[in-house]
């Protein structure tokens, strides 16, 4: 296994798999905004000044053709772990999860992920596209990329995305099951996906599908700080800022990138 580095961001702008609205794609430089906002000081709940030098490491946006934006992620965020760094990628919409994780569980086999949603995105296809943000988990468990996977926060689960989670051996936590801290023990290398709707859209509006009923931020926190295992890489998808309001999403967004990487650095 390769020796684990140092948290750096990479932006990933593109949205072009999001099936009702576009928008994801300018996240990046929002949530660095926020990041950086006075409003707030550098010190995660977890004790880390990610103020302190070399805390953390920011890469900029990885750029490509949108024709060529699978294999380029997955390149560039390779390159980036051969450079000793340890991938956190905002994104962009979260097809872009499936090209990070095959290019992470080409270094870490035996992944497990922890993916925090209020959809499953296990779908084998939607509106004709594989690669859609509705399906990038069907595309890395039938790849065999991870050894287990478990959702949590799920509230829109269909009959179709049931099959799917049996199939592949899913541990799928509704919401109305939490907490569930315990299902967030890993063994080995573990890499976490964090899509922004996972949260109650009164935390969090500026998201392309809102989802009542969702997590609170406290809830969100509490759940990243109870992981176990080596976090290898992460992402933060699905922030939309033209469906913001009041910059409210971009906060929420710093915070809870601030606390993933307080956790990555931490242990």
């Amino acid at each position: 296994m390769t020796k684990l580095g140092t948290p750096t961001l990479l932006g990933i702008p593109f949205d072009a798999y999001s099936s009702y609205l576009r928008g994801a794609g300018e996240a990046p430089a929002k949530i660095r905004e926020a990041l950086r906002c006075d409003a707030s000081n550098w010190w995660t709940e977890s004790g880390v000044d990610l103020a302190a030098a070399g805390a953390y490491e920011d890469a900029g946006n990885l750029e490509f053709a949108e024709k060529h934006a699978f294999a380029s992620i997955e390149a560039g965020v390779g390159a980036l772990m051969d450079a000793g760094k340890r991938p956190v990628s905002l994104g962009g919409d979260h097809s872009i999860t499936y090209p990070i994780v095959k290019a992470v569980a080409r270094r870490h086999p035996e992944l497990t992920i922890f993916h925090f949603d209020a959809h499953p995105d296990l779908y084998e296809e939607f509106e004709g596209n594989r690669l859609s943000h509705a399906c990038p988990f069907a595309r890395i468990m039938e790849a065999g990329l991870a050894k287990r996977l478990v959702q949590v926060g799920i509230r829109t689960i269909n009959r179709h995305q049931r099959e799917q989670a049996q199939k592949f051996g899913v541990h799928v936590v509704e919401i109305r099951a939490l907490p569930a801290y315990a299902k967030l023990k890993g063994s080995g290398p573990v890499y976490l996906t964090f899509d922004m709707d996972v949260l109650d859209p009164a935390f969090a509006p500026g998201v392309s599908h809102r989802e009542p009923g969702g997590m609170s931020v406290r809830e969100a926190i509490a759940h990243l700080h109870a992981i176990e295992g080596e976090i290898v890489g992460a992402d933060l998808v699905e922030y939309n800022p033209v469906q913001d309001v009041a910059g409210l999403t971009a906060t929420v967004a710093a915070k809870i990138l601030k606390e993933i990487l307080g956790k990555m650095i931490a242990g």
